[in-house]
């Protein structure tokens, strides 16, 4: 079958490797892909959020399978526009719009958390011209509380000032990974509402601020893969957020990742399929929530318990250059079971060994950075899979195009094997301003 992939990341890239290992593959469109994603299939230059052009291109080339690689693209409805009579012959992996409000709004997924019982941060929301609040999650009480009070403004400085510390503040949409704060003091946290609500300083996605109370633990990540009534679980995976070592400075959209998750062992995924993992499903189908995608599902351990931290409506960055290349099963086979709610007994084969990713970002990143640097040195890597993140083709070679620029993951038997592999590979990998973290996977060393 012909199949057209939404985005041009790394996780794209990653999704793309591993669909052209399949026997029903039979050409790989990707909109718009990247140097990486060209050498394995067609890449097209149209935007992700561009439907109508979608449409025709779908239509003009017999693709019978898209599959949508960013959020954005989900949460302006890209699944209910492919409804349309004339293009529902076409299988879309993704979450209908109102499925993809996981993501895009932090509020309505503490509102599903809290209907399905699933344990989360104790939260109230707050916004300019008043809203609904609403509390869940005891951590001394799995079962949620339910309070309904009016809130304006002021009550949410009140809110603050009487709040514990550190405390999280989150613009309900989607602010492109920038709109969490963890805020130490009472004074950041309420210079941080102010911007969000009165200096409008992510927009419409600020319009409404979801506060939380700080969880402790250690976080990973869960990857589910349904149908909207069927699962299967994916690898486990952890990536590393902070551009520094020792987990410090500026958060980024992920410095690397590893899996499996060595804390997430037998016991603890079984404490998250039942609280977490089953009422998810369940909630779906009794919302009526049309979804048949990836749940990306960001998780914290606190005293041994899994408690919510997010939300994702597709599968994450980097932690997709760790999950694919451990998926054995034929990932055009399982979406296909999606169409039809056929998941139900699916094989979902997983690989016993190690993955380690090391992202090389541009030097600056994630404040400014220079684009357009000459990259050398990808024929010396060995043993590695290298999947491009923010890179360009030009006529002076490839070139770098973004803060994150391309992800070395590595397989072993062991974790520290794996990291060992990608490091050696980061250090051939040659241009201006290159940086990595070279202690990903810190915890578990």
């Amino acid at each position: 079958m012909n199949i057209l992939l939404i985005g041009g990341g790394g996780r794209e890239h990653a999704i793309a490797w591993k669909l052209a290992q399949s026997k029903l593959c039979t050409q790989i469109f990707i909109a718009p892909g990247n140097p990486g994603t060209a050498e394995i299939g067609t890449n097209i230059d149209i935007s992700v959020n561009d439907f109508e052009t979608q449409k025709t291109f779908c239509l003009e080339n017999k693709i019978e399978m898209v599959i949508v690689g960013p959020e954005d693209p989900l949460v302006n409805g890209i699944y209910d526009f492919f409804q349309q009579d004339d293009l529902n012959h076409i299988h879309i992996i993704g979450p209908s719009q109102h499925g993809a409000q996981l993501e895009g709004s932090k509020a309505f997924a503490k509102e599903f958390m809290m209907k399905m019982n699933i344990p989360t941060a104790k939260y109230k929301e707050f916004s300019l011209v008043g809203c609904q609040m609403s509390e869940s999650g005891n951590i001394s009480n799995l079962k949620p509380d339910t309070q309904h009070l009016s809130s304006d403004y002021n009550s949410g400085v009140a809110y603050i000032k009487n709040h514990s510390l550190p405390i999280v503040l989150k613009a309900d949409g989607l602010a492109a990974g920038k709109g969490v704060v963890i805020a130490e003091t009472h004074e950041d946290a309420l210079l941080a509402f102010k911007e969000m609500l009165q200096e409008n300083k992510f927009g419409k996605a600020g319009a409404k601020v979801v506060i939380e109370e700080f969880l402790t633990g250690i976080e990973c990540s869960v990857f589910v893969l349904t149908d909207g009534v069927n699962y299967c679980l994916l690898p486990t995976a952890k990536d590393y957020k902070r551009i520094g070592e020792g987990d410090k400075g500026l958060n980024t959209g992920g410095m690397g990742a590893i899996s499996p998750v060595p804390f997430a062992n037998e016991i603890f995924m079984q404490k998250v399929i039942t609280k977490i993992v089953e009422p998810t499903i369940k909630g779906l189908q009794q919302e009526k929530i049309i979804y048949k995608g990836f749940v990306f599902i960001g998780l914290i351990k606190v005293n041994d318990e899994p408690f919510v931290i997010e939300y994702n409506c597709r599968m994450g960055d980097p932690e997709t250059e760790v999950v694919m290349p451990r998926l054995e099963s034929d990932l055009v086979e399982l979406l296909l079971k999606l169409k039809n709610n056929e998941l139900a007994g699916a094989e979902c084969s997983l690989s016993p060994k190690h993955a380690a990713t090391v992202m090389l970002v541009s030097g600056g990143y994630p404040e400014d950075f220079e684009k357009g640097n000459v990259m050398t040195g990808f024929e010396n890597c060995e043993n590695s899979l290298l999947f491009h993140a923010g890179t360009k083709q030009t006529a002076d070679g490839i070139v770098t195009n973004g803060g994150r620029v391309l992800a070395i993951t590595s397989l072993a038997d062991d974790l520290q094997t794996a990291l060992k592999i990608s490091k050696e590979n980061a250090e051939k990998i040659q241009y201006e301003g290159k940086y990595y973290r070279k202690d990903i996977g810190w915890e578990f060393s």
